[in-house]
């Protein structure tokens, strides 16, 4: 696709989303199930937040996508997330994996070994993670090397080959999230930057980012949906960040203007790149 194919493909997603108001429910972090429903609605979707076996199940029979979230894992997630990954997979319904905290817990192992039967048509971390659950799925090497929690140990340009592998696998895409963002479909390799050292500072923001590709999924591709959710949430970090300068205002400021953003904006503000290690010069200066 060339840059223009890709901008057109994401201003139509985000307009799509606006028009058609499609509901993407979610699996995920119970300390963030608001960030990540208000993040839906802002961009123009609609949320769910489910955790019951039997809910998980008969939603993914109806909703166009889905969003599994492994953040504060809970012990009927044993039978809730594989039971959804299954309906998922049975009835041909798109969804995002965001593997929160891989390695911490057997449960989390567990449940995510499984998940490699179901492929996930998007996967979202940040660079420890991504290639832990490509290690887990014995994608590449295990040459050692861990997650801290929920934070990442490793740069995204050390989860490159990772995200390229786990997409190849899938068939889907893979966004890696930091400083800057890389998004790869196995073939396509786009480096995104922006955002605000804010997101650090609050809680979920990665988490309502898989919420809001899931939204997108619902009306594009794999990889055009984890591009326009990423260059949403980066560009609408730039300009709450040049407003604000604590946390708490920071978050209300990025919901708005998540919410107020143009497709024209958000679609050019990402840029194809030959070399992994090229930087954006002057990218963003104008916002």
């Amino acid at each position: 696709m060339t840059e223009q194919e890709i901008s057109a493909a994401m201003a139509q997603a985000i307009n799509e989303v606006r028009e058609k108001n499609p509901m993407a429910p979610s699996i995920t972090n119970t300390v963030t199930q608001d960030f990540v429903a208000n993040a839906q609605l802002a961009v123009g979707g609609s949320a769910a937040m489910l955790y019951l076996a039997d809910e998980c199940e008969s939603i993914a029979k109806i909703a166009p996508a889905f969003y599994i979230n492994m953040g504060t894992a809970m012990p009927f997630y044993e039978e809730t997330l594989p039971k959804a990954a299954q309906a998922l997979q049975a009835n041909q319904t798109p969804w995002v994996l965001d593997p929160v905290g891989i390695g911490l817990s057997s449960l989390r192992t567990d449940i995510l070994k499984q998940f490699k039967e179901f492929k996930p048509t998007i996967i979202r971390g940040n660079a420890s993670e991504i290639i832990a659950l490509a290690k887990l799925w014995g994608l590449i090497e295990d040459t050692g090397g861990q997650v801290r929690g929920v934070d990442s140990t490793e740069k995204v340009s050390s989860a490159k080959a990772a995200a390229i592998e786990l997409a190849k696998f899938t068939g889907g895409a893979v966004a890696v999230s930091g400083e800057e963002d890389f998004v790869t479909d196995g073939k396509e390799e786009i480096l995104c930057a922006g955002g605000s050292v804010l997101f650090t500072k609050i809680t979920g923001s990665g988490c309502a980012l898989g919420g809001v590709m899931a939204i997108y999924l619902t009306v594009a591709s794999p990889f055009i949906a984890a591009l326009t959710a990423t260059t949403m949430f980066n560009l609408a970090g730039i300009k709450a960040a040049a407003t604000v300068e604590a946390p708490a205002s920071f978050k209300l400021n990025f919901l708005d203007n998540l919410y107020k953003l143009t497709a024209d904006e958000a679609a050019n503000n990402f840029r194809v790149v030959g070399s992994f290690e090229k930087l954006f010069d002057g990218m963003f200066k104008e916002v």
